[in-house]
């Protein structure tokens, strides 16, 4: 078993800290940095709520875990002394954040019970949002259609019953929003925590930056609505929420990926199994050397995603991640971190016909797991894609609250309009509630709901072209692969006859069509 170190080495540290304290700090800055320690002090009672054991006992988890027990005391104390302030404690990566200066930074590098110092300084990259047209009705509306909105609607499915965590910019006018006034008049706001500026308290009428709203307008998508009911921007009307504020949005270069793993921990210590986070860590770190590289984006490498690995495998949370809106970026073009772990739902964006939108990112060639997961229209962010299918999430979580966040992740995976085709740039498509309610209530049996049908066409080496029979005016999206998921470019139309004509191109080897009510993948050998 692992415990705090002992007595005599914390005499030495203090030592060490006498000569250490000598010298000054003035003149030089300070980064913030991840001090991750090397053990717990074990026998320590778990620091999560009873209603999180419940839900765990439930979904077949362990009820307590090491990576729910509190860091060790000793360690803070023992930082404490070289006027180390912590930012954030992490029990899942067992360690703190904190300012360092450069002498700090040495001397703690060297401490016993420290495994690694990571530095955090990053750029935060939440999707850019066009808030006038945020409200607009008729999109908001078109994007919930796009899922088979009336597959929940007729169910009587609103996310009753479900609590959501968001994890986001700021929350700015929800107060004075008309979509959301039934939060308030509710008391549907649970908690929110402020992690840029803890001694807030009206989070709603302060606005600090030109990113609080970002928030706001998240939450709208899960769960808007206009108090008459006439008007429906969320599929998640009925569900409680708890809110966390972990970026300024109003710089650029400061990391803040320890106040986001803080969220996440406050949020699962509740009992929350399902969360919206429509931030995402790329390039951009201060010091070019410290900065993310593409192949970093493996579900490994950076410490959010450590988080976030811990969260989907271990605690069971469903975690919903707008994929990133750096697909126009010819130097990035991927997806961001947490959006890279394999257990997360990572959402895309896609327009009207069901191809991907310029801005959002695609799924690297490295991984060995399909990226993006699904996708939903959005024009302007894949932010607002991700709360789409949070509140998708939460009906299905109403239907059955035993679902397993990789039966979740299933379910929506296996409803959408691609699958099993699916692809980096969209992932399996645009999920549908009726079937991904009949693939749920089907369990391990073949679903009712065969809108899809799927079928593969081989294309002989030998045969230059290849006629698929269509509906005269039906809009056909394509997907041209060299490789069965790797998209080199998409494309749509309206037929005009009742054929479309593909020809054969050397650098496609898979070509994905899909039509209303059939999706075929042709390979050519």
């Amino acid at each position: 078993m692992n415990y705090c170190i002992g007595m005599a080495s914390v005499r030495q540290i203090f030592i060490f800290l006498s000569f250490f304290s000598s010298f000054s700090f003035q003149g030089f800055s300070q980064h913030k940095y991840w001090v991750l320690f090397k053990d717990k002090e074990t026998g320590l009672p778990a620091a999560v709520s009873e209603q999180c054991k419940e839900n765990r006992k439930t979904l077949g988890i362990p009820a307590s875990q090491y990576t729910d027990i509190p860091v060790c005391g000793r360690y803070i104390s023992i930082l404490k002394s070289y006027q180390i302030s912590p930012v954030n404690e992490s029990r899942w990566l067992n360690g703190i954040s904190a300012y360092l200066l450069p002498e700090q930074l040495q001397v703690v590098r060297n401490l016993p019970f420290v495994s690694n110092v990571i530095l955090i300084d990053s750029k935060l990259y939440p999707a850019t949002i066009n808030r006038s047209e945020v409200t607009d009705d008729i999109r908001v509306d078109f994007a919930m259609k796009q899922v088979g909105v009336e597959g929940f609607l007729q169910t009587g499915l609103n996310g009753n019953g479900v609590t959501i965590g968001v994890i986001d910019a700021g929350y700015y006018g929800v107060s004075e929003s008309p979509a959301l006034g039934h939060l308030l008049t509710g008391n549907r706001i649970l908690g929110v925590r402020d992690y840029i500026n803890p001694r807030k308290t009206n989070h709603f009428d302060e606005r600090e930056t030109g990113s609080d709203f970002h928030g706001t307008e998240v939450l709208t998508a899960i769960t808007g609505k206009t108090h008459d009911n006439k008007i429906q921007f969320g599929l998640a009307t009925q569900a409680k929420f708890y809110l966390a504020r972990t970026d300024t949005g109003g710089r650029e270069f400061r990391g803040e990926e320890d106040n986001w793993v803080a969220a996440m921990e406050w949020m699962d210590s509740l009992g929350v199994r399902l969360i919206n986070t429509s931030l995402g860590y790329a390039k951009g770190f201060s010091n070019p050397r410290e900065d993310y590289r593409p192949e970093q984006m493996n579900g490994n490498t950076s410490t959010i995603a450590k988080a976030a690995r811990i969260a989907t495998e271990e605690k069971g949370i469903i975690l919903v991640v707008s994929a990133g809106n750096e697909g126009g970026d010819r130097d990035w073009r991927i997806i961001s971190t947490p959006a890279d772990v394999e257990g997360v739902i990572a959402v895309g964006a896609t327009n009207e016909n069901g191809l991907k939108m310029g801005y959002s990112s695609i799924g690297p060639d490295f991984l060995d797991y399909l990226k993006p997961n699904v996708s939903c229209y959005s024009l302007y962010g894949t932010s607002l894609a991700a709360p789409v299918i949070t509140g998708f999430v939460a009906c299905l979580l109403q239907a059955n609250p035993k679902l397993t966040n990789k039966a979740a992740k299933n379910f929506i995976e296996k409803s959408a309009s691609l699958y099993p085709f699916g692809n980096n740039y969209i992932g399996y498509g645009i999920p549908n509630a009726a079937k991904a309610l009949d693939l749920m209530m089907s369990s391990d049996k073949e679903p009712l709901d065969n809108r899809n049908r799927v079928r593969t066409v081989s294309v002989p080496e030998n045969e230059r072209n290849i006629e698929i029979n269509v509906t005269p005016g039906e809009v056909v999206s394509v997907f041209h692969k060299r490789t069965p998921t790797l998209v080199v470019s998409q494309d749509a139309s309206k037929a005009r006859q009742n054929t479309i004509l593909l020809k054969r191109n050397a650098h496609i080897k898979h070509t994905t069509i899909v039509k209303k009510d059939e999706v075929i993948e042709i390979i050519w050998l």
